[in-house]
């Protein structure tokens, strides 16, 4: 039986698998092409990022593969920096660690580390969209008070 997925990821099992290889080809494994960076869409790039800088982090001490509370404060230190400006203190990492610690190991998973990162383009999304409303509405009334 297969480890239980994280709420909400029961449909990103199959493009996982696809990543995934594209993924390996990418960095031509035995027998394989390395293919280029160019053949690649912005999107696919933006993955390749975020894979790589996870890994940035990840071999730093323990487990190749996962973070380590230090690693994960490292890693949103300078990643992160601008879209979390608030995380600075213990309290905050420890409560980040605690919530995307899924299976309660004291390491973050690349999937545990995807939460994180989900999360925060999501609100920086969100952020964007208010922005742009309330530019729209500053313009509107200024027409109205030139009329």
């Amino acid at each position: 039986m297969r480890a239980p997925l994280p709420h909400g990821a029961e449909q990103a099992t199959a493009p996982a698998r696809v990543a995934i290889t594209v993924f390996t080809v990418q960095h031509g494994q035995e027998g394989q092409t390395p293919q280029s960076q160019e053949q690649l869409s912005e999107l696919e790039k933006a993955m390749n990022v975020i894979i790589d800088v996870f890994h940035q982090y990840s071999r730093r001490e323990g487990d190749r593969d996962t973070l380590t509370k230090s690693e994960l404060k490292l890693l949103i230190e300078k990643q992160l920096l601008n879209y979390l400006r608030h995380v600075r203190n213990k309290a905050t990492i420890d409560e980040i660690m605690k919530d995307l610690d899924i299976n309660k190991d004291a390491q973050i998973s690349f999937c545990e580390v995807m939460l994180l990162i989900t999360r925060v383009t999501i609100a920086t999304h969100e952020h964007l969209h208010d922005v742009e409303d309330q530019q729209q509405q500053q313009q509107q009334h200024k027409h109205q008070h030139h009329h």
